[in-house]
């Protein structure tokens, strides 16, 4: 390790001249980076989606908001039109503590580019010293007696030290670089934290109004399984029914009671689930009844090219990318020699009065460099390591692209058969009804057993489950399709 130590000031013209070349040589190799350039490899996206493209295959099914370039809003909860939903959505930016988590971990993560970039100053450091020293008797010589006492003497030491390392292969700017890109991958996954938050809220709260749907057919069913008893009881009295009607009209009543009750605890946990997300005890929290009657918007949907920018998960799984292509840089850093320029200075006296006189003053100027001639292939296997690990991340935003487009196909279609099955769901819903009303017509006036009522008001509430069912699994469906798309987030921000 050669190094370079004056201990007393060179000649003016030497200085001048030490003064302007080592400030130009440093400049010169400042510029010096090692590592590869970050390119964003290119994944090939189809012009459309094919379910967006196709069009509705029946009148009144569900087909994406026109024209196919709209897109969506930061606040995407808005468009299903729900004032109570969007005050729930603000609580949630506010209070989740899932988001709160990943916020911080994004504050931590600026933090660490500030950490990195200290690199590129150096360190100061002082260490002031006091040292008082005391001595026996003095020995006699040939000329002095000797002399009888303690002597002390005191020293103080008022040293500065500076040390600074040249970014000379831009291994500290690779490093800035590599937690910029983390930070930016912290703050993607926030929104993702985010987006995970808001949309999981929103199915919850369908599901809730859901099951409020539920309930509500249970109770009109129970006020006509209720009517259909006490009729079946007069009849049995007067003798134009028999016990066994009596019998399955009980039954009946029984077990819609008994469903009835699932569905009040199916809401239950719902509301539990709603009140964790916006940050509160469970204890304290209670949402109205209300039945579902949200109809699903037209939801924007774009190009799949768009969802490169759209979607937090993408964009967290790019930056990760160019965090370990300038990881790749800094290791192959290492290659090259390391220079350390160092300097001291201060005063040194043994009394305190003449310590900041000039013949206390002292000074000196270093420089090292090191370079390592032998480390049995450590940094080829190094690099070769974080090589491989880049490689692995630019598969893993291909994939999160792929798995992206599928997630939104999966989503339209899922949209696009389920608003199909309600409409036919409606009618066969609407043909029950008339059944059970012919059912019971007939039945009032003799013609027909209990048996044709009760069975005509089994299919009836299979079908009215089924439409809340599908309407619920329709709306949840929305939510997922503006979560796969980004919820109106873009990576700009």
């Amino acid at each position: 390790m050669p190094s370079f130590l004056p201990t007393r000031k060179p000649h003016c013209a030497s200085s001048l001249a030490l003064a302007l070349a080592v400030p130009i040589c440093l400049f010169l190799l400042s510029g010096c980076k090692v590592g590869p350039d970050y390119v964003i490899p290119a994944v090939p996206t189809p012009p459309a989606f094919k379910e967006a493209a196709a069009g509705p295959a029946d009148a009144g099914t569900w087909q994406p908001a026109q024209p196919q370039d709209g897109a969506l809003k930061g606040k995407w909860w808005e468009l299903f039109n729900e004032p109570e939903l969007d005050a729930l959505e603000d609580q949630v930016n506010i209070s989740n503590q899932n988001i709160a988590q990943a916020f911080q971990n994004f504050m931590a993560a600026r933090a660490q580019v500030s950490q990195a970039r200290a690199g590129y100053a150096p360190t100061v450091a002082l260490d002031p010293s006091f040292t008082r020293v005391g001595t026996g008797v003095t020995p006699a010589t040939a000329t002095s007696p000797a002399v009888v006492g303690r002597t002390t003497v005191n020293h103080f030491d008022l040293p500065i030290d500076v040390s600074w390392e040249p970014d000379l292969w831009g291994r500290i700017r690779n490093t800035v670089r590599e937690y910029q890109y983390a930070a930016q991958v912290s703050a993607a996954d926030l929104e993702n934290e985010r987006l995970t938050e808001q949309a999981d809220l929103a199915g919850f709260f369908f599901e809730l109004r859901g099951q409020d749907g539920l309930q509500a057919i249970y109770d009109r069913t129970l006020e006509v399984d209720r009517k259909s008893l006490e009729l079946a009881r007069a009849r049995s009295e007067t003798g134009i029914d028999s016990p066994e009607a009596v019998a399955e009209a009980e039954v009946t009543l029984e077990n819609a009671e008994a469903a009835g009750a699932g569905v009040a605890l199916n809401r239950a946990l719902y509301e539990h689930g709603i009140a964790t997300l916006i940050g509160l005890p469970a204890s304290t929290f209670s949402m109205p009844v209300k039945v579902l009657a949200t109809a699903v918007p037209a939801i924007p949907v774009g190009v799949p090219s768009q969802l490169l920018q759209r979607r937090p998960d993408i964009a967290a799984a790019e930056r990760t990318m160019a965090e370990a292509n300038a990881i790749i840089g800094v290791k192959q850093a290492a290659y090259y020699p390391s220079l350390s320029l160092t300097g001291s200075g201060g005063y040194q006296a043994s009394t305190l009065a003449s310590l900041f006189s000039a013949p206390a003053l002292f000074w000196s100027l270093g420089a090292a460099a090191s370079e390592t001639l032998f480390d049995g292939g450590l940094r080829k296997a190094t690099v070769a390591q974080y090589t491989a690990s880049y490689d692995g991340s630019v598969a893993a935003y291909k994939q999160a692209v792929l798995t992206g487009m599928q997630q939104v196909e999966d989503q339209l279609s899922t949209l696009r058969i389920l608003s199909s099955q309600i409409v036919k769901q409606d009618k066969a819903v609407r043909a029950a009804q008339r059944y059970l009303d012919l059912a019971t017509a007939r039945y009032q006036t003799g013609l027909d057993p209990y048996l044709a009522v009760l069975t005509a008001q089994g299919i009836l509430l299979g079908d009215q489950q089924t439409l809340m069912t599908l309407r619920v699994s329709e709306m949840t469906s929305a939510v997922q399709l503006i979560q796969a798309l980004g919820g109106g987030w873009s990576s700009s921000r």
